[in-house]
This record gives structure tokens, sequence and C-alpha cells, in this order.
């Protein structure tokens, strides 16, 4: 009875998570068509030629960039080959725009968790944007040398791509929006079985020893392998109701919400994005062992910033209420 109850409820919450993202998707996707039909895309991508120049990537990707940033990798997934086709594309284009929109996506949604748990948002975004881009630089410059990835980029599934009528457009969109649906219970259904199976405990405890090189010690590091694995909404306020609870140190939230920015999602969200043609190795193993990098160097810079200007310009100064043993929590928005 209890394993029917806890797969209605997951159910239910996929179905939510669904009809939230057609909501947001199909109205951007409409929108980003005919910008692209009425030459305005055209138009603007200039805007975007010195950062997309940057990671060797065409200019007119900065809008996809710039939607998953707002929205989150979902809203950007229609507009990939949409704005770019897929034909032009190599396995190290797509490679490179992935890494970059894993790095630093829904910002409003998620930066807002982060800011609850302490964290100030300015300089937890720069340093999301920054870590994607460097990230996304270092890639290109390796495929660049090396030549890796350099073939036609061949995808598992094309979202949405450039149609010569609204008729194939539409039909596109809903087959879209169908797979969307088929993927998301998919994964959904994974992890949960990876969580009553204890498959997921043991990968979190298998974390802990690479998120002390990171700098990440004691209950953060638990917290922070729950946002690895589940995102930014179940690590993130987890990091909040501790924050609130003074349990966590200050410093230690502020690493802990760095490296989840760096990486979090990690099934999921790796997952979309090979399916679009990325590669595992980069879009997983690297971003990981990048996020590691980054967050062990911030921990080393951080130990040479007073506490007067960490809680200036990083963290909202802490006002701890653990009397009596009674803690606020916090509501957080769940989002894959």
């Amino acid at each position: 009875m209890a394993v029917i109850k806890a797969a209605m409820r997951n159910t239910k919450e996929t179905l939510d998570i669904y009809w939230a993202l057609v909501r947001i998707m199909a109205p951007i996707a409409v929108v980003a068509e005919i910008l692209s039909r009425t030459g305005v895309i055209k138009a603007v991508t200039p805007v975007f030629d010195p950062v997309m120049g940057f990671i060797g990537l065409p200019p007119e990707l900065g809008l996809a960039w710039l939607t998953a940033m707002l929205i989150g990798i979902w809203g950007a997934v229609p507009l990939i080959f949409a704005l770019v086709p897929a034909s032009t594309l190599s396995a190290a284009d797509v490679t490179i725009f992935s890494a970059l929109i894993l790095y630093a996506h829904g910002l409003p949604i998620e930066q807002k968790i982060i800011q609850k748990a302490g964290p100030g948002m300015v300089a937890t975004t720069l340093l999301r944007i920054v870590g994607g881009l460097i990230y996304a630089f270092l890639l290109h410059r390796l495929f660049a040398a090396t030549g890796w990835l350099s073939s036609p980029v061949n995808p598992a599934w094309i979202p949405v791509s450039a149609t010569p009528d609204w008729i194939t457009f539409f039909l596109g969109l809903a087959e879209t929006m169908i797979t969307m649906l088929i993927i998301l219970v998919v994964l959904s259904w994974g992890l949960e079985i990876l969580r009553l199976t204890g498959l997921l405990d043991l990968m979190m405890r298998a974390l802990s020893p690479v998120l002390r090189l990171a700098g990440i010690q004691g209950e953060a590091g638990h917290f922070t392998a729950v946002g690895l694995f589940l995102g930014i909404s179940y690590g993130g306020g987890l990091l909040i109701r501790e924050a609130r609870r003074g349990a966590i140190s200050p410093r230690q939230i502020f690493l802990s919400c760095i490296f989840m920015g760096f990486a979090h999602s990690v099934i999921e969200d790796t997952l979309l994005v090979v399916a679009l043609g990325a590669d595992l190795a980069a879009v997983l193993l690297g971003r990981l062992v990048f996020a590691v990098a980054a967050t062990a160097t911030i921990a080393v810079l951080l130990r040479t910033v007073s506490d007067n200007s960490f809680y200036i310009w990083a963290f909202r100064r802490p006002s701890v209420n653990t009397s009596r043993g009674v803690h606020s929590t916090a509501q957080v928005t769940t989002s894959l």
C-alpha cells in the first residue's frame, strides 16, 4: 500500500512538473519560431557574437543560452536545432553548448533558493555564469587543438528543428512535448528506484572523499551530494533548514552552494544533453572535475577573506534562533 501511494505521489509530482514546463516551453518555442521566420533573430545575433565567438559557437545559439539562464535547460532544448540546423553543428559544438547551459540555467529560481540559504545572489550567480564560460572555453580549446568530436553531431533526439511550414512545426512541437513527458517519467522513476534500493545513498557516501577535495566537509557534504544527484531544490532546501538552525558554518554553506551551482542534477540533466549529441565524458566527468577544482580554488581564496568582507560581498549575515529547539523551515520550489 505504501509503495502504491509513493508511486501515485511520484507520478503526480512528475505530471505537475511536466505541465509547468509545457506552459513555459511551448510559448517560447512558438515565439522563437516567429522571431526566426521574421528575421529578428538574425538581426540580434551580433549581440551574442563576442561571447559565442569566445567559445567557438554560432552566435545564433546566444538566444538559447539566454533562455537556458532565465527559464532552464528544458526551455532552451527546443531552440537549439531550431536556431541552428543539426546538419551544421559538430558533436563538439553541442558538447560545448551543453556544458555552458549545465553550469548556468534556471537562475531566477535556483539562485533564489541558494540566496535563502545565505549566500549572496550576485556573487553566486556570477560564479556560475563565469564558471560555465571558462569550462566551455577550455573544451573549445581542447577540441580545436585535438580535433576530438569534430564529426557532425548525431543526436538521438531532435526536439524541434527548422521547418518549412507551420503545420510541420506544430507537429514537431507536439512530438517534442510527448517525448519530453516520457523522458521525465523515466527519469523520475529511475531516481525513485535508486532511492528505494539504497543505491542513491551509497552514491552519496562514495562522493564524500571527492567533496572533501573541494573543501566541503561534514554535514555540508551530505547536503551537497543530495543537490548533486537530485538538484538545487533538494540540496539547497536542506541547507536552508540547516542554515537557520546554525548547524553548518556560513563558509561551508557558501562552498556547498557554489559546488551545487557548478554541478547538480547530474543524472537527468546529463542524460538529456547526451540525447542531444553531447559527449558523456565532457558533460559529466569533465564537469565534475572542473567543479571540484574550481570550488577548491574558491575555498583557498576564501580563507584569505575576512569575516567582515565575507558577510558584505558573499553571504547574508546569519540571524539564528535556536532557542527551545524551535527552528523555522523553508518552502522551496521543486524542479528537475
